[in-house]
């Protein structure tokens, strides 16, 4: 007596050969950065773990202290001013960063001549070295001969001190972040680009203008968008630390002390790893609470096409 095989089970017995050959070949492509991320990234996190609960010197053998350097961070004067120039640093190249390549995003999403020219320019600069950046942003913030201040005198305004001044270095390190953020701006032009036109039709027919269009079709059909880069620019400018050490090194007064910053003194000026390893995962516990808060933020103007 024969058993009849369905035509679905029969096409499952044909792919599953094919399926195993690709999981196969995905698990070994994937491979190399498996193990890239358990020795170079994996390994160090759980490390810091265990190194925050030491007072390790580097030239000496770490030695299990428990909670105190947890209790040092809570009663640290120096680590809530970094906490607080972290955050104001942080919100600011995010909320800012976002608005700024918005609106790039949608001058560049515009059908004009010599568009692709105006694209590569705008993203160039974010494809320059850290170092560089620094170099050329500390000479346009110069009090004294910088290219800000020196147009801000043709208007007759006398222009601040910048990175020299306690009121001013982080919004100069604001400006300065928001110049090299054309990553943002190519995912806010995708994301225009994949705006349906049906919909900018219908609220023409409606009477809306550009205003209106701009407002109801392009805010909340970009809200996903925006959402992401505020995440993302949020994230990595809480991490800041390389610009920031080369352009004020912290000052002045510890203006601009952020966290990644009062980690890399720790760790490399006074080679005390033990609290090092705890500010990070300070930093870390700030990151994850600011992130879930703009999660939950979130579902009060975030919209999604299939809601």
């Amino acid at each position: 007596m024969s058993t009849a095989v369905s035509p679905r089970r029969l096409s499952r017995r044909r792919q599953a050969p094919l399926a195993r050959r690709e999981a196969r070949r995905f698990h070994l492509f994937a491979l190399p950065w498996l193990i890239g991320f358990i020795f170079f990234t994996g390994g160090p996190i759980v490390a810091s773990i265990v190194i925050s609960f030491t007072k390790w010197e580097l030239l000496s053998s770490p030695e299990w202290i428990g909670l105190d350097n947890y209790r040092r961070l809570l009663t640290d004067p120096d680590f809530y001013v970094a906490l607080k120039n972290t955050v104001y640093f942080g919100a600011g190249s995010a909320l800012v960063g976002v608005v700024f390549n918005f609106v790039l995003a949608l001058m560049l999403n515009m059908k004009v001549r010599g568009q692709a020219i105006f694209r590569t320019i705008i993203y160039m600069p974010s494809v320059l070295s850290g170092i560089a950046t620094a170099l050329l942003w500390i000479h346009v913030l110069h009090p004294d001969y910088g290219l800000i201040n020196h147009l801000l005198a043709y208007v007759g305004i006398q222009g601040p001190g910048w990175l020299v001044d306690e009121a001013w270095a982080i919004p100069g390190l604001v400006i300065m972040s928001v110049w090299t953020a054309g990553n943002a701006m190519v995912i806010f032009l995708a994301g225009l680009q994949g705006v349906p036109p049906s919909l900018y039709e219908a609220a023409e027919i409606d009477g809306a203008g550009w205003w209106g269009r701009f407002r109801h079709v392009t805010v909340p059909m970009m809200s996903p968008v925006i959402f992401f880069n505020m995440i993302v620019g949020f994230i990595g400018s809480l991490q800041a630390f390389t610009l920031v050490l080369f352009m004020t090194g912290g000052g002045p007064a510890n203006a601009t002390l952020v966290l990644g910053l009062y980690v890399y003194r720790y760790a490399f000026q006074y080679f005390d790893m033990g609290y090092a390893s705890t500010i990070a995962w300070a930093l870390f516990l700030l990151i994850i609470i600011f992130t879930a808060a703009q999660f939950w933020l979130a579902r009060r103007w975030v919209h999604y096409e299939f809601k």
